[in-house]
């Protein structure tokens, strides 16, 4: 019986994988889905051939490629994608791990390498599978090589077989004359230029006749067309590099030992790591390798008695970390406990070997469990939780210093995830694959195990990127600050919410009959197919523009045309009152608590700048652009006895900008008070102070906010409505003005593209992967985040330790008033009457002083019986 051997073209399966698997991620930020895509193909193949010997060639991209001669034309190759390129290094060390031969050598490509290598195994006797992408290998199928080309077909793996005889089926030439058909038809994928003028069917019609192109060319008057006759005559040199470039080496200079690509079980310990760091969890079922999650599930133990659920817990409270988590008995996580004395476990773990879940029964009743919790957490050195503010409502810790949210940390180590579970959390960190599948007890117990065994991991590594301050002394207090100002929630005046719905109901009434009239028809103006029909082929508004699904009717293109008719005015109008009334009018409605008040959820690990988001609902996306939005603040009031107070940051991002840059000139101007944007209107308009107009202050305010945000001369020419040649102007005479400014943009795109990362003031890292994208629209999109985050996250930093502040200093100078709302560079307070002077003074002081910049920070603060009065 014949051996057999695989040999697999490494960078045509890569690449084959990479345009055929959705984009993946890994938690590092690595792209792995031409990766993951290369393994689901190897191990098809290997469970199809059951070979016992395994090769993978790569090309090795060094000056020449086939041939010397024709490196230049090669070269012309397009470039491969950045999200490939960093895979190829990271498959090899996976296949490496998995004991797989890899051969590669400078100025060989891969296919001369399978090419040579076929030969040299067919010629001791040997079958061969060749497994690539690339058509060009049918030209090395015989009776024993298989060619065998992977495709996918909805969403699946199918793969073609071509023997000697199947090439010839299929194309009606030999292996061999396959390489002749190439060199006359050419191939742009493969910048093989062939004959002008002779496609695919013309040339297999030649090769068939003629055998090769050097009998064809001996009889070139002959062939028909007269076109491919005349053409090949003419580009005869052409076809000849051609078909150098076509033909596979099969003679390459290279060693070749048969016993290095003995096929042993790829199925190790070390690709096991590999594929739980590439977050791979349906390929890990192939592994029968002992994990060490294992090990950790034989420590899994269920409690149910009280006395033994006392010694666990005086003996956890001695231990230096804790990890805890609080699950219903289901496997549910129970968000508020709201019925203590119903059935769920408390679950810590204070060692590799001490993992109990301790599940609430009559004589344990989750209130007991509570305050049991609260004991050990605030007599460790550090007690450890995910989503920490979730359970703070029952677990009511007063000793914060002890507290660590992993949660928190994760977020810190990598902002740019979605969630970061515990699950995440124990792959990432301890290098753990959790079953989904696993019963309630062992979910509970890894996820306390995660966070007592992660917080050590965690805290090292932030510290090695210097961002262990930020988390001990912003983050962590943070979480306590959101959680008092969850709890404290916003009183909202439901019949005036009600009434404020009403008249929006009636206003949208009477625009929807205007805007009928107008068209002269009823339709769904909320369609916007319709309403493109409408407003585009029947009233025939100008500069239409078509898409797929019709006629675009987004905000941009309606905003243009609004000035001049009165219908897209409307259509305007009723847009945004629609969604005032759904998402506001209609939406408050059901999160108003039955205390009368709205206690929304802050949330820290959202963004990727560090500013804090704010959900169920979103209250800091209440509308300010439009009077009729700006209106339902009016139903948002303080309790009895007191008023709000708002205090805004005045151009925060603006003077973080001034600091960062050093530009003498902005700290000047701030430091004298000016009014900013009428100074840069007299710099960059070449105008006197004081006689810049109103529009010239307008424009040159959005330059400077525009600035911040990394603004492009369309971006600034669509604000302005002016062309892109004076916005470009404009961006100039504003670096001419500021070049501070400049050179800090300058450095810190180029610090991102160096480091992969920006930092704030602080030390929070933002990671800006797209700047390496081969996508032109990503890199310019990553030097505009580069550029504001840094920025933005000093802004939302800052904004952070003014909260803290702020509601440390109410708690502990027992003040009854209360911090109760963050809207991005805006805190409202609701004060008690008779606080009123001393919360201002507090309010003032921790704000201004949250951070010491080299321009002063400026409060703006006003008092009101509502929000809309004290904003």
């Amino acid at each position: 019986m014949r051996e057999k051997i695989v040999l697999i073209d490494g960078h045509s399966i890569l690449n084959r994988a990479f345009y055929g698997v959705p984009d993946l991620t890994n938690s590092e930020g690595l792209h792995t889905n031409a990766i993951y895509g290369f393994l689901n193909i190897l191990f098809k193949i290997l469970d199809e051939e059951k070979p016992e010997y395994l090769t993978v060639t790569f090309d090795v991209h060094a000056p020449t490629f086939r041939h010397e001669m024709y490196a230049e034309y090669k070269g012309t190759r397009k470039p491969m994608a950045e999200e490939l390129r960093q895979q190829v290094p990271v498959i090899k060390e996976v296949l490496r791990a998995m004991d797989v031969e890899i051969i590669e050598k400078a100025g060989l490509e891969a296919d001369d390498l399978l090419g040579t290598i076929s030969r040299i195994c067919e010629e001791k006797g040997m079958d061969v599978a060749i497994i690539s992408g690339d058509r060009d290998t049918l030209q090395l199928a015989t009776e024993h090589v298989k060619i065998r080309i992977p495709k996918t077909k909805q969403g699946r793996t199918e793969v073609e077989d071509y023997y000697a005889s199947d090439v010839k089926e299929k194309y009606g030439v030999t292996p061999v004359e396959f390489i002749d058909v190439k060199a006359l038809m050419g191939d742009a994928s493969d910048n093989i230029p062939g004959v002008p003028g002779v496609g695919e069917k013309t040339a297999t019609k030649i090769i068939m006749e003629y055998g090769n192109i050097e009998n064809a060319y001996a009889h070139a008057s002959e062939l028909k067309p007269p076109r491919a006759s005349k053409n090949l005559q003419e580009y005869w040199d052409q076809a000849c590099m051609s078909k150098t470039l076509a033909t596979i080496n099969t003679h390459a200079d290279i060693e070749f030992h048969l016993e290095a690509a003995k096929h042993g079980d790829p199925y190790t310990k070390e690709a096991h790591d590999y594929f739980q760091k590439l977050q791979f969890k349906n390929l890990l079922s192939r592994f029968d390798v002992e994990a060490s999650s294992n090990k950790i599930e034989s420590h899994f133990k269920e409690i149910n008695e009280k006395d033994r659920a006392e010694k666990v817990f005086k003996e956890a409270e001695k231990a230096s970390t804790v990890g805890a988590a609080l699950t219903e008995d289901n496997g549910n996580v129970l968000p508020l406990f709201a019925h203590a004395s119903g059935y769920g476990r408390l679950t810590i773990a204070y060692g590799k070997d001490k993992i109990y879940s301790i599940v609430c029964g009559p004589d344990m009743e989750m209130d007991y469990l509570f305050e049991r919790l609260v004991h050990i957490a605030e007599n460790v050195q550090t007690f450890s939780m995910f989503d920490l503010k979730k359970y703070l409502p029952v677990v009511k810790i007063t000793k914060q210093e002890n507290c660590f949210d992993a949660t928190v940390a994760a977020y810190l180590l990598n902002p740019l995830k979605n969630d970061y579970t515990y699950e995440d959390v124990a792959r990432e960190q301890l290098n753990l694959m959790i079953d989904e599948k696993a019963d309630p007890m062992t979910k509970a117990c890894y996820e306390a195990y995660t966070a007592y065994a992660a917080a050590g991991s965690l805290t090292e590594k932030m510290q090695a990127e210097g961002m262990y301050h930020l988390f001990t002394d912003i983050e962590m207090p943070l979480v306590f600050t959101l959680f008092d100002m969850e709890q404290a929630g916003i009183q909202v005046e439901a019949e005036a919410l009600k009434f404020y719905g009403e008249q929006l109901g009636a206003r949208i009434v009477e625009l929807e009959k205007e805007i009928y009239e107008m068209a002269g028809e009823t339709f769904n103006i909320n369609s916007p197919k319709q309403l493109g029909v409408v407003l585009f082929d029947h009233m025939q508004l100008p500069n239409g523009k078509k898409t797929k699904t019709g006629y675009s009717t987004a905000a941009d293109v309606l905003d243009k045309l609004a000035p001049d008719y009165p219908v897209v005015e409307k259509v305007l109008e009723y847009r945004q009152l629609s969604k005032l009334k759904s998402t506001y009018a209609d939406g408050l409605a059901v999160y108003i608590s039955s205390d009368g008040r709205i206690h929304g959820k802050f949330n820290q690990t959202i963004t990727a700048t560090g500013r804090i988001s704010s959900t169920e609902p979103n209250l800091q996306n209440i509308p300010v652009r439009m009077e009729l939005g700006r209106l339902i603040r009016k139903v948002f009031v303080p309790k009895e006895g007191c008023v709000f107070i708002d205090a805004d940051y005045s151009q925060i991002e603006l003077r973080i900008l001034a600091h960062c840059s050093g530009d003498e000139q902005l700290i000047q101007a701030y430091k004298e008070a000016r009014d900013i944007h009428r100074m840069t209107a007299s710099q960059v308009f070449h105008t006197p102070f004081d006689e810049v107009t109103d529009l010239q202050r307008r424009n040159a305010k959005a330059v400077n906010f525009g600035i911040v945000y990394g603004i492009s001369s369309f971006g600034l020419s669509q604000d302005l409505s002016i062309t892109r040649k004076e916005a470009a102007q404009y961006i100039e005479n504003y670096f001419e003005t500021y070049p501070g400014i400049k050179r800090f943009l300058d450095d810190t795109v180029a610090h991102a593209k160096e480091e992969g990362y920006v930092v704030t003031l602080f030390g929070r890292r933002r990671p800006v992967p797209e700047l390496k994208s081969s996508n032109f629209m990503q890199r310019n999109f990553g030097e505009r985040v580069a550029m504001n985050a840094p920025i933005q996250g000093s802004a939302a930093d800052i904004m952070k330790i003014a909260m803290i502040g702020v509601n440390k200093e109410l708690k502990e100078k027992g003040l009854k008033s209360k911090l109760i709302l963050q809207v991005h560079d805006e805190l409202l307070i609701e004060a008690d009457k008779e606080e009123l002077e001393t919360v201002q003074e507090i309010l003032k002081r921790q704000m201004e002083q949250a951070a010491d910049l080299d321009v002063p920070l400026i409060v703006d603060m006003h008092t009101g019986e509502n929000w809309y009065e004290a904003k």
